[in-house]
């Protein structure tokens, strides 16, 4: 009789677990599918007056054969800080869609970093952090001071050449030391620009 109602017990527990394991595959979690990217626009606009400088990668067929189309609109001035800015779209739409609004509304799950090379005589600094802006899964603002780097500014010394490479990182570590080394996560986007300080 005791091996009757321990094998009743089991079936039962079995089939609420096989119900339990039903609403499981029936509800997955949502998949957060990383951002299509194609035109990547940096401003720098010089404070005081001056000549803004654009830098813009498009790459209209994304993994396909054909680079990117990078361009660079004039070259900086020496001894001038620049108010910096990122714009990211995807011209696969029409219209374009605007990817910042993901970014800012993911804020605590991307960061640009900015690596100068080949001897440019700038240094980055970041002017945004996760608490300028609004979450888009709760509508509430960001409290972390972690930074973001959609807004940023650019100072520049002495005449030279090098690069500037900007990269979007998706789930980076934060905080982190501001190297992609440290930051880790997916590079979502990146570009490297040659620039000239006059």
């Amino acid at each position: 009789m005791k091996t009757i109602k321990f094998l009743s017990m089991m079936a039962f527990t079995g089939t609420l677990f096989l119900a339990c394991s039903d609403d499981d595959d029936a509800n997955p979690d949502p998949v957060n599918e990383e951002e299509t990217i194609t035109t990547m626009t940096v401003t720098l606009i010089p404070q005081g007056g001056g000549d803004t400088v654009t830098l813009v990668s498009r790459d209209l067929d994304g993994d396909g054969p054909n680079p990117p189309e990078v361009d660079v609109s004039g070259d900086l001035t020496a001894n001038t800080v620049y108010d910096g800015g990122v714009v990211l779209l995807n011209e696969t739409e029409t219209p374009a869609e605007n990817v910042n609004e993901e970014i800012e509304g993911e804020a605590d799950e991307h960061q640009f970093f900015f690596v100068v090379g080949g001897g440019l005589n700038a240094t980055m600094a970041y002017e945004d952090d996760e608490s300028d802006y609004v979450s888009a899964e709760t509508g509430v603002n960001f409290t972390s001071t972690n930074p973001v780097g959609i807004v940023f500014t650019v100072t520049t010394t002495d005449a030279s050449s090098g690069t500037l490479a900007v990269t979007l990182r998706h789930e980076p570590k934060k905080p982190n030391d501001g190297t992609l080394a440290d930051g880790g996560g997916e590079t979502d986007i990146t570009q490297t620009f040659d620039l000239t300080i006059q």
